[in-house]
């Protein structure tokens, strides 16, 4: 079997250090909430729609905008909802659509009159969670009825900007092998602090992340599923300044797989780092109560440095990124760290070094569904080229035993695929695992050799970064540029003044039933 000599004290203190650095920032976060936490908790109490004039702004930002105006959000939405509930006398979206219109105000609410409400809170939001719990039920009675694939499961994006497009996509590339659906959202939708209410077919590059298009897709999936006899996952997104609200709806509409990761915001779209860290904890504990697995984003470090150089930052991150995870009451089958294929394709025995950081993660994390993403900062317009690319990391993820496995395409550095070139991407794929489906059986690493060294050597750095984080903090360490080059502040960013102080009083009843 490809088994590595790994350091197993070693990795044993990588994994300790990640504790003290998830703990420690996550100390920072407890005394907050956030505007998208308590927009989030709305949803969860069954709030939806949006405004009726052309702005259709949601009735769930209408409303935490003007509880934030009034200085009543640091006590929570869930008291204040079922209070002006009563106070109108209607529905949420009668009286907050009316509030919209500037037809009634706010009243003045003493904060004792508001404990009133915490029963009935608790309450619905019990009703929620089992609802969330079923939907978890439902997909696992789903699998052992019609079953799944083995791994590696074969990961297609589709990012027409219009759903019911992405859906005939969707449909061509299961019927041809996909095991998930990964519905790429739009272009900086991570950077609205909204979340579209209808069907939408306007988005760019990719399309809009919210329940309805949630919704049609997970039908559409369901229905191809039944018919093949296997169950299709599918996959969108928890991040940007709407993590927790995607997570909330994604976990009502039964996605599979959520891309959530602790960093990526900070680092790659300006998001402060203190509103994506509270952000990322609540999204992740309506995860792990959904059963979804999320996927992290380590693959992005390699777009902006050599994987060569900085695969340690990578795996660094991985520990990290689980440890965070955890935290949140996610278990490791929940846990899809993310990795890539990304050796710069001139370096001599670049296939094998890729081996050696694919196998890396993969024996120190061997619980986790890790996801392998394919080549694309080397993809160009030789699209024969990109195909070889293609083969390699194939090779490389069945050789090494990954679980999600994003299959790359030949025309992505040209364009956005067609069906077409998913099809030949699929089949790929599927040539290469199943000639090489043992491979990781059958064959073992030479002790001294080429792999052997390079995985020690990635190790080391590892261990020597993360005492590095630990003895700085982990905001420190980002301030600091040390993550994929990238310098953020602990206060700056995108989103800063969405952060909200808890009050004495503060109350959100799915921090408990979360629990």
């Amino acid at each position: 079997m490809l088994k590595l000599n790994l350091n197993i004290e070693s990795i044993d203190k990588c994994h300790d250090l990640a504790k003290l650095i998830a703990k420690d920032t996550l100390a920072l976060i407890h005394p907050n909430t956030t505007i998208g936490i308590e927009r989030a908790v709305l949803r969860l109490l069954g709030v939806e729609g949006a405004t009726k004039d052309e702005l259709q702004i949601p009735l769930v930002n209408v409303l935490t905008d003007a509880l934030h105006e009034k200085g009543y959000l640091q006590n929570g939405t869930s008291f204040y909802l079922l209070y002006l509930n009563h106070y109108f006398n209607s529905l949420p979206s009668e009286w907050i659509e009316k509030l919209h219109r500037k037809e009634l105000t706010l009243p003045d609410i003493n904060e004792k009159e508001l404990s009133d409400y915490q029963k009935s809170a608790i309450e619905i939001g019990e009703q929620t969670i089992a609802s969330i719990k079923a939907q978890s039920s439902k997909r696992e009675l789903i699998i052992k009825t019609h079953g799944e694939r083995p791994t590696p499961w074969l990961y297609v994006i589709v990012a027409t900007g219009n759903i019911y497009d992405d859906i005939q996509q969707a449909e061509m590339a299961v019927r041809h092998g996909a095991d998930i659906i990964a519905v790429i959202r739009s272009t900086a939708q991570s950077l609205l602090d909204y979340i579209p209410e209808e069907a939408t077919t306007g988005g760019i590059a990719g399309t809009f992340a919210n329940q309805q298009n949630f919704r049609l897709m997970r039908h559409k999936l369901d229905e191809l599923g039944i018919e093949l006899g296997r169950y299709i996952r599918l996959t969108n997104y928890a991040s940007g300044l709407c993590m927790a609200e995607m997570a909330a709806l994604g976990a009502k509409e039964r996605l599979d797989m959520m891309l959530s990761d602790s960093m990526y915001g900070i680092l790659f779209r300006d998001i402060n780092m203190l509103r994506t860290f509270t952000d990322q904890h609540f999204a992740r504990r309506l995860q792990a109560a959904a059963g979804i697995i999320i996927n992290t984003g380590e693959d992005n470090y390699l777009t902006t440095s050599e994987q060569y150089e900085e695969m340690h930052t990578v795996l660094a991150s991985q520990f990290i990124n689980r440890q965070f995870a955890h935290l949140s009451g996610l278990s490791d089958s929940q846990i899809g760290l993310g990795h890539a294929f990304e050796m710069n394709p001139e370096i001599e025995n670049g296939l094998l070094l890729s081996f050696a950081d694919a196998l890396l993660s993969r024996q120190c994390f061997p619980d986790c569904p890790l996801k392998y993403m394919p080549p694309t900062k080397y993809v160009d317009g030789n699209i024969f080229h990109a195909h070889v690319m293609n083969a390699l990391f194939n090779l490389t993820s069945v050789g090494t035993n990954q679980h999600i496995h994003l299959i790359g395409i030949l025309s992505e550095g040209v364009h956005t695929p067609f069906i077409q070139e998913r099809f030949l991407a699929i089949q790929n794929a599927l040539y290469i695992f199943r000639n090489a489906k043992d491979m990781y059986r059958e064959f073992n690493i030479t002790p001294n050799g080429l792999i052997q060294q390079r995985v020690t050597f990635v190790l080391n750095k590892t261990l020597s970064m993360l005492q590095e984080i630990a003895a700085t903090g982990l905001p420190n360490y980002i301030e600091a540029g040390f993550f994929a080059g990238v310098k953020r502040t602990f206060t700056g960013g995108k989103g800063y003044e969405g952060v909200i102080k808890k009050s004495s009083v503060y109350f959100n009843p799915f921090e408990n039933l979360l629990n």
